[in-house]
């Protein structure tokens, strides 16, 4: 019986090998908590674990669907590999997610941005589970310039105003 649980454990990773997972779902959670970590920093409703989380939810759909076009179903001419079915479920989970966000915020339009983000932190775990780490690690540092820099140059801005 341990054998048979230790051979589906070692045996599952077809399409990805088990290092790359993990260092991929790691960047996830790198990238997207450093998103959140700025969210937290100014109390908004969804902050660091959150944008960690649908990130590395994001990255895990992209895994799954390159371990799933790994495994024999049948003929290769019958089988239907379609990646767009992830990244479009994904978005649609995180933007109901930051929907949210927007709806609760008492008749008032707020969170708008921090909905926004997580929306973007689910792009950037689909590009970590595709291996694009380079890019996602340029999305978070554009997030970050966008969401942190303009957000207090904003900030100043109105309070010069009053």
């Amino acid at each position: 019986m341990l054998d048979t649980i230790l051979d589906e454990l070692d045996g599952s990773f077809a399409g990805v090998p088990p290092v790359i997972a993990a260092i991929r779902l790691s960047m996830a959670m790198i990238l997207g908590g450093i998103i959140g970590w700025e969210r937290e920093s100014r109390s908004k409703p969804a902050g660091l674990r959150t944008h960690m989380l649908v990130s590395i939810a994001a990255c895990l759909f992209i895994l799954v669907g390159i371990q799933l076009s790994a495994i024999e179903f049948g003929d290769r001419e019958t089988m239907r590999i379609d990646p767009l079915r992830l990244i479009e479920a994904t978005t649609a989970g995180v933007a109901f997610l930051a929907a949210g966000l927007i709806f609760t915020s008492g008749g008032k339009v707020k969170n708008v941005t921090t909905g926004a983000s997580l929306w973007l932190c689910g792009a950037i775990g689909l590009a970590c589970g595709a291996g694009q780490m380079p890019l996602a690690a340029m999305a978070t540092a554009l997030v970050f310039t966008v969401v942190a820099v303009l957000g207090a140059v904003e900030r100043r801005r109105t309070s010069d105003d009053e």
